[in-house]
């Protein structure tokens, strides 16, 4: 197996949206402010290519809507995917596999594209992986919510008729566990893979950054705020009796940490790489 980051585009996001109660006193010793009060996030994404299969963990933003839309999320160093892959000298023809965490706007809406012929998917020989419980939610989206559900990115999957449909926790694709979670959003697929003996967990907007390590630091977009701390604290004893290596797909400045326990709580073990801390 062989795990490849890849960085789709950058992006900015209000500073009380991701942080929630917490006030900027404390967050902003954490993760560096902007002068417009906002927060430089990314979207990285996770390749991972097994002998048979080369999967890929969520596709960023892509380019259907119009571009006004784009503008009120502060994009910048914009890539997209299809660039990003071929970066890395793969193209979507080769993707075996599309995870999506969930189906808000950042993680599906690079799974397909606008062409003469309308909107496709851009995996034509992709299997896409969302949880059952996350395709009902988005496709009766709450008020709150629905500002980021959009319907062209989601009816293209099923009409692909290579959309599966998780239904609980498990083992679905050889070495990579889907653990769901029900705080963010209802559904949201959290991967744990299982690389050389170590657990790596893309973290998706479980938890979005290293900053949001800290139990009480919740972003305000999360649904269900409560339920986020207790799947959190349990996660984060887990991943530090466990030695996991958790990977963030916003975290601007970090792409991985490990776990600490400490008196005052949970707090991250940076290192340099993805293969640095897997070869510890």
């Amino acid at each position: 197996m062989e795990l490849i980051p890849i960085t789709i585009e950058d992006w900015k996001m209000d500073s009380g949206a991701c942080f929630g109660v917490i006030p900027k006193s404390l967050w902003s010793k954490v993760y560096p402010e902007q002068p417009d009060n906002m927060l430089m996030l990314t979207n990285r994404s996770l390749l991972i290519r097994q002998s048979d299969r080369l999967i890929l963990i969520d596709t960023g933003y892509g380019s259907k809507q119009h571009d006004k839309y784009y503008q009120y999320k502060y994009l910048f160093n914009q890539k997209g995917i299809e660039a990003a892959l071929e970066e890395k000298s793969i193209t979507c023809n080769d993707i075996t596999d599309v995870i999506l965490t969930h189906l808000h706007d950042d993680h599906v809406g690079g799974a397909s594209k606008r062409d003469e012929e309308g909107i496709v998917d851009l995996f034509p020989n992709a299997t896409y992986w969302v949880s059952s419980a996350q395709w009902s939610w988005a496709k009766s989206p709450n008020k709150r919510e629905s500002a980021a559900f959009f319907p062209e990115n989601h009816t293209v999957l099923e009409n692909s008729n290579r959309l599966i449909k998780v239904e609980k926790n498990g083992e679905y694709i050889p070495g990579i566990e889907f653990r769901i979670y029900n705080g963010h959003t209802e559904g949201q697929i959290i991967p744990i893979i299982d690389y050389n003996g170590k657990k790596v967990v893309f973290t998706a907007d479980f938890i979005p950054s290293s900053a949001h390590i800290p139990l009480v630091y919740i972003a305000s977009v999360d649904i269900k705020p409560l339920e986020v701390l207790e799947e959190k604290e349990a996660f984060l004893e887990e991943a530090y009796r466990n030695r996991y290596l958790l990977f963030f797909e916003h975290d601007f400045y970090h792409e991985t940490c490990k776990i600490e326990k400490t008196e005052r709580g949970y707090k991250a073990i940076f290192h340099n790489t993805l293969l640095a801390n897997t070869t510890e």
